[in-house]
């Protein structure tokens, strides 16, 4: 369960995103965070994860981001809005691992764990290729497994259905539907917002 209280996050001192908001995310399967741009949701997806400064209160399973940031980004996995703000390394295998890695894990436990999601997303044949190289339902299929493969409790992903063609899009959903994580997303998308959630949460200014 997450916990919200009193949230407030401001940018450049004079532009409230996010005011005096209070709510608590339950444990359902599927969380949306609806609105319209500039509502919030990004900003309180970022938020959740310590990726902006903010007062008010934020609980993870009881823990208070700010001061147990570490443990509450090992609970919670990001997908950004834009693939390509999280794949950088040379090829696909590179970008899938590069979290593994800064984790210590041996060279056995990483390939491991990047053929099972490999498997499990369809990725087996994009391995060796740049993720420049992508479509963008690939690369959105590579940002989400450099996030599933650290095994997150919480999975966040902002618009997770821009830039994708139909196809891509009911591949995500299908995907989505099936994971074993809590998913919380941001969207605009409402009809994926009725595929997937147990509960959304409506954003109006902040």
């Amino acid at each position: 369960m997450i916990e919200i209280n009193n949230l407030k996050v401001s940018y450049n001192l004079d532009i409230l995103a996010i005011d005096d908001l209070s709510t608590t995310i339950s444990d359902d399967h599927c969380i949306g965070i609806i609105g319209e741009n500039g509502s919030g949701k990004s900003t309180l997806l970022s938020a959740l994860i310590g990726l902006v400064d903010y007062q008010g209160t934020i609980k993870v399973a009881d823990l208070e981001v700010k001061d147990h940031l570490n443990q509450v980004r090992q609970k919670i996995g990001f997908v950004f809005q834009n693939s390509d703000h999280q794949l950088f390394m040379a090829n696909v295998y590179q970008d899938i691992a590069f979290g593994l890695i800064n984790q210590g894990k041996d060279k056995s436990e990483i390939d491991r764990r990047i053929n099972d999601i490999a498997k499990t997303l369809n990725l087996q044949d994009l391995l060796e290729r740049s993720s420049s190289h992508l479509s963008g339902g690939q690369k959105r299929m590579v940002a989400l497994a450099t996030v599933l493969v650290m095994q997150p409790d919480i999975l966040l992903l902002d618009e997770p259905s821009s830039y994708l063609d139909p196809k891509s899009r009911r591949i995500i959903i299908n995907l989505l539907q099936k994971l074993k994580q809590q998913i919380i997303f941001a969207t605009h998308d409402l009809d994926m917002a009725l595929d997937l959630c147990d509960e959304v949460i409506l954003l109006n200014h902040g």
